[in-house]
């Protein structure tokens, strides 16, 4: 059941970018020759008009086969031969989708909250050492590091990412903002040498509206969505191991963990995948949504296109890149999951 849910969950999420290229795509003129959820061998398919529908045997991504795409083509309907700007619309389309996606997902499961998590501080344990640093109740947590948090879980977030203890904290105070240096908090080592936060205040409950849901549900999107560069930042500096990267291995691991926990623990890591997946898509790396978005932006921008053979040579060598990379995180997953 769990890996069911997984592959649901996979699904769900390729169908909907993959949607939002097709859609886009015909709503444009340009001729779809094959709309294919997974990837690999062709399981089954059906061809309607000119656009043949396939499923293919491994669950982990899917594409939407547009003529002239990435060769050149001078047929009616080519992608190369369609207007720059419905190009643009094309390529975004997949990532928009996604992220419209987890936004509907996330307000849903806000929607089902009995109150919304506020960021503003309540009451302290005893002897809580924030407080004696520096945190007041009724102050309200607006950044942390310099880093703006938009909703509870971004505090907790940037917590978890301070090693020492000591963080600068911004807040609105009596109406006012107010910068708190070097605010301490009690750490504790866990069994794999990471120093962990004590949290010790809590935070009021926030009053349900429709504006307050909305709103709440905008900035979880939001934050997910700057999760992805966070995590690269942290990747780069070395702050988290690249082998700590998870792929669709790791991913189908966890969203099985979530699965003994009900709906919302999914529902929950299906949002994130999916804003996440819309994000990084965007990221100008040759072979994703956002290289072929650089391309088509210097084309709008010069008035002509650049040599199609530069594009598809850089495509190419972004491909190998990623599945190199993809192969790297799948080898991680498997010696994790086997306790290597």
């Amino acid at each position: 059941m769990s890996f069911l849910v997984s592959i649901l969950v996979f699904s769900i999420v390729i169908v909907i970018h993959e949607l939002g290229h097709f859609v886009v795509a015909k709503k444009s003129g340009i001729k779809v020759n094959e709309f294919s959820v997974g990837m690999g061998p062709r399981l089954a398919g059906v061809k309607r008009g000119e656009t043949e529908y396939s499923i293919r045997a491994l669950p982990i991504g899917g594409y939407v086969a547009m003529e002239g795409e990435d060769e050149e083509s001078d047929s009616e309907g080519s992608f190369s031969k369609a207007p720059v700007q419905n190009r643009i619309a094309v390529v975004v389309a997949g990532a928009v989708m996604n992220l419209a996606l987890g936004f509907a997902i996330l307000l849903f499961m806000v929607s089902g909250q009995d109150a919304i998590t506020s960021k503003t501080v309540s009451v302290f344990h005893e002897n809580a050492m924030t407080q004696q640093t520096g945190l007041r109740v009724d102050d309200e947590i607006i950044a942390v590091n310099g880093r703006r948090c938009y909703i509870a879980n971004d505090i907790i977030y940037e917590f978890a990412r301070t090693q020492d203890g000591i963080i600068d904290l911004t807040v609105r105070r009596d109406g006012k903002v107010t910068e708190l240096k070097d605010v301490t908090f009690e750490t504790y080592e866990t069994e794999d040498g990471l120093k962990q936060l004590v949290m010790d205040f809590y935070v009021y409950p926030a009053e349900k509206t429709v504006v307050s849901v909305v709103k709440e549900a905008v900035n979880w999107t939001i934050s997910y969505a700057r999760m992805i560069f966070l995590s690269l930042i942290d990747m780069v500096t070395g702050h988290v191991a690249i082998n700590q990267i998870s792929g669709p291995v790791g991913i189908v691991s966890v969203i099985s963990e979530a699965t003994s926990a009900g709906l919302k623990p999914v529902l929950n890591i299906m949002a994130l995948i999916t804003i996440n997946l819309g994000v990084f898509n965007l990221v100008p790396f040759p072979a994703l949504d956002g290289g072929r978005l650089v391309f088509l932006v210097i084309e709008f921008l010069r008035g002509k296109p650049i040599n199609p053979k530069y594009e598809i040579w850089v495509n190419t060598a972004g491909m190998l890149v990623l599945l190199a990379f993809m192969a790297f995180v799948t080898f991680s997953d498997v010696t994790r999951l086997i306790g290597f």
